[in-house]
């Protein structure tokens, strides 16, 4: 049935498949184009319709999409200010132009013949992200699609073409950035948390300005001084970059990898925040930190799993790096305010992100960390406590707290 509804159609493999599959990747998602049809002719053969804005048809057997042949012509601002004509006269060359990535404009027959009419073979080969045509320019959400695929290819070599740094330049420069909804550029930015590379995500948008528009909390640490002898890399923007890079290295391939690598990337905003007569220092700059952290979630509305996290390391990273000092008093009321007895995970991000700030430093990459080790005897110790002897001993409701605060201090104080 499938060999009989395709037979009927002039159909492609395109974008993602084609290109992962010539770069010996796992390819997740097949995206395929239809040219010289229409939608009564694919609901005829048996295709279901989905989205609104342009065609797409699910295949009735695989399920996977089908979306007619079509050229988009800027009337708008932002990445949904487009005209769609999805004629049956369309040509498959006309649908590749419109995309934005040479390597993603490579189709493959059925039969497995690569068409390439705008030398995206050639800069798979040469490691290069180039764009296919100057229509480029009217699509914002291209700064942060090539940034996001640099920072997943970037590991493999790939490079931005100057010519097309220079058209994410002039859309920066443009406004258009504006136009993109918070829905949309954290959308990207999530996707670019989970790749292999994601700081040379911001590094990117930083290249083209657009870190600036986006994230100014995060740019606004570029150029802030950190004392040379705990930090030779001195600046504190590249500091957090670093730092990212480390965040992705301890956490490849766990679940919640994205929101302890955005945990990193904010956990020194305070910094930015810090009084210039004190620097290099920066007193105060865990607390500082909260607010333009909290400013950063809600003007993309960043799922709260992400602040909540983000908001605890830049609190109380601190905390420990120094806990070899802290108080055993003081030990409980952290573990406290992480809610760690509800969500050990809490602790285990917090070390990962600390453990990620003290490596993200130059010619610190491979330190050790034995603060995390601490803490989490500390934690053995504390959660060891047994609460079920405290209440039966028919203490008061407010009494069995602090008896349990009191136990679990004395816990953390033996054998220290």
């Amino acid at each position: 049935m499938m060999k009989t509804l395709q037979s009927q159609l002039e159909i492609y493999l395109v974008g993602g498949a084609v290109r992962d599959q010539l770069l010996g990747l796992e390819v997740k998602d097949r995206d395929w184009v239809v040219v010289g049809s229409t939608p009564q002719h694919m609901l005829a053969q048996g295709y279901r319709q989905v989205g609104q804005d342009f065609p797409v048809f699910l295949h009735p057997q695989t399920q996977e999409e089908y979306a007619l042949a079509r050229t988009e012509r800027k009337c708008g601002h932002g990445y949904q200010g487009f005209a769609v004509d999805f004629t049956p006269d369309i040509s498959l060359e006309q649908d590749l132009l419109r995309r934005d990535l040479t390597i993603n404009a490579i189709a493959q027959r059925l039969d497995g013949e690569l068409i390439d009419p705008y030398h995206g073979l050639q800069d798979l080969q040469n490691r290069t992200l180039r764009h296919v045509s100057a229509a480029f320019a009217e699509d914002p959400l291209r700064v942060l699609r090539v940034a996001r695929f640099h920072a997943r290819f970037a590991h493999l070599g790939f490079k931005i073409a100057a010519e097309t740094l220079q058209l994410m330049q002039q859309i920066t420069q443009s406004g258009e950035l504006d136009h993109l909804t918070p829905e949309r550029v954290w959308l990207e930015t999530e996707k670019a948390l989970k790749t292999t590379s994601p700081q040379v995500y911001f590094q990117s948008l930083r290249d083209c300005g657009a870190l600036a528009r986006l994230f100014p909390e995060v740019d606004a640490l570029f150029g802030i001084p950190n004392p040379p002898q705990h930090h030779p890399e001195i600046d504190s923007g590249i500091h957090t970059l670093m730092v990212l890079e480390q965040a992705a290295k301890l956490t490849d391939d766990q679940p919640d990898a994205a929101s302890i690598r955005f945990a990193a990337l904010c956990h020194d905003l305070g910094k930015a925040r810090t009084p210039a007569e004190n620097y290099p220092h920066h007193y105060g700059h865990e607390q500082l930190g909260v607010q333009p952290t909290i400013e950063l979630c809600h003007r993309l509305k960043v799922p709260n799993h992400y602040q909540q996290l983000a908001v605890l390391c830049c609190r109380y990273h601190s905390h420990i790096h120094r806990i070899q000092v802290l108080k055993p008093s003081t030990i409980v009321r952290l573990f406290d305010s992480l809610d760690v007895w509800r969500k050990p995970q809490n602790l285990n991000a917090l070390l990962t992100v600390c453990l990620a700030d003290t490596r993200g430093r130059l010619g610190f990459e491979h330190s050790d960390y034995p603060q995390a080790h601490l803490a989490r005897q500390f934690y053995q110790r504390a959660v060891a406590v047994d609460v079920q002897a405290i209440i039966v001993a028919g203490y008061q409701k407010q009494q069995i707290r602090e008896q349990l605060t009191l136990q679990r201090i004395k816990a953390i104080a033996a054998k220290r």
